[in-house]
């Protein structure tokens, strides 16, 4: 029920496709019911025509004396071992595929089951069984349930410190409990005391500005040179499309850790737009923005400010105020 799941039930078409989610909203791992309730009208709605194809850079490490090279770019896979390493999924990955069935069965995929995980799987090519008592004849299962970190590959012969999520701890210069040993991305857990508005998500935007920061401690620790904290880590953000919506998650975006200690201010406009804004103590601590809101500059600087927006109530998301412009 997460981003690759989202990405997958809109982008193939031709298929008879059926959504089993275990969760009573689609997309729980970013929105709430009423976030959802705005996305799935777009399972019906005829597709935009595709953007433009978007590549990354391809990168080229060779081992000394050039005995091995490895790659990694957009369209490489892990296939075991370290035979054929890649990127992780980013925003795109799905571009360049054709996600059409040959067949033109159905185009719109089946919704009728939330709240219901898998109990079981059989043969035939392979049935999946529903815990509401559903079976279904599938030509092929895609099971998205989720991110753990693998960190068996490199236990054996070492003393790591391992987090409650088993991932290796790293400390706030990305270092592990090994000397000389650093760690980014899903593999690692931080274990340093994270910043009221950041949150660790293993989302491909945090892997890369983990990664980023990792390279900038080793190079500081080799030159014996200080370096802080990376400023990424003062405020959660992660932005992406879902159902070809623009979509942007700022700090607590779902209020996580904040109890019953804070209020929600929604705006929505049907086919449009979803704004979501978290408020505790009368500060912005958190925001969801779905379509083209061009809030998130303007709502990223008043959680950073932490400004007290309790003289300004609900007309904070007052759509004939130009607020972008007000907080300027």
């Amino acid at each position: 029920n997460g981003g690759i799941a989202l990405e997958l039930v809109y982008e193939v078409e031709g298929c008879e496709v059926i959504w089993a989610v275990k969760d009573k909203a689609v997309g729980n791992t970013f929105f709430d019911a009423g976030a959802a309730q705005f996305l799935i009208p777009s399972l019906e709605a005829a597709k935009p025509q595709e953007a433009a194809l978007c590549k990354r850079p391809r990168y080229t490490t060779e081992e000394p004396g050039g005995v091995q090279t490895f790659t990694a770019d957009r369209n490489s896979h892990k296939h075991g071992g370290w035979t054929n390493p890649g990127s992780a999924l980013g925003p795109d990955w799905h571009q360049g595929i054709v996600l059409r069935g040959a067949e033109q069965v159905c185009d719109r995929p089946s919704l009728g089951h939330l709240g219901f995980p898998v109990s079981s799987v059989g043969s035939w090519p392979v049935y999946i069984h529903l815990t509401n008592r559903k079976t279904f004849g599938c030509d092929v299962i895609v099971s998205a349930i989720g991110v753990v970190p693998n960190t068996h590959p490199f236990l054996p012969g070492n003393s790591f410190a391992l987090a409650e999520d088993g991932g290796l701890q790293v400390n706030d210069h990305m270092l592990t409990s090994e000397p000389d040993v650093y760690a980014a991305g899903d593999v690692c857990t931080a274990c340093w005391e994270p910043s009221p508005l950041w949150h660790q998500m293993r989302l491909w935007t945090q892997a890369r500005q983990m990664g980023c920061y990792a390279a900038r401690c080793m190079a500081a620790g080799v030159l014996s040179k200080a370096v802080e904290l990376d400023f990424c880590f003062e405020l959660f953000s992660h932005q992406t499309r879902f159902f070809n919506y623009k979509v942007v998650l700022l700090g607590k975006f779902n209020a996580q850790g904040l109890g019953s200690d804070h209020e929600l201010l929604v705006r929505c406009t049907k086919g449009r737009e979803y704004v979501k804004v978290v408020l505790s103590g009368g500060r912005m601590v958190g925001a969801v923005l779905i379509g083209e809101t061009d809030l998130e500059e303007t709502f990223e600087n008043l959680i950073l400010n932490q400004m007290d927006l309790t003289p300004y109530g609900e007309e904070l998301l007052n759509p004939n105020i130009d607020i972008e412009d007000y907080f300027d």
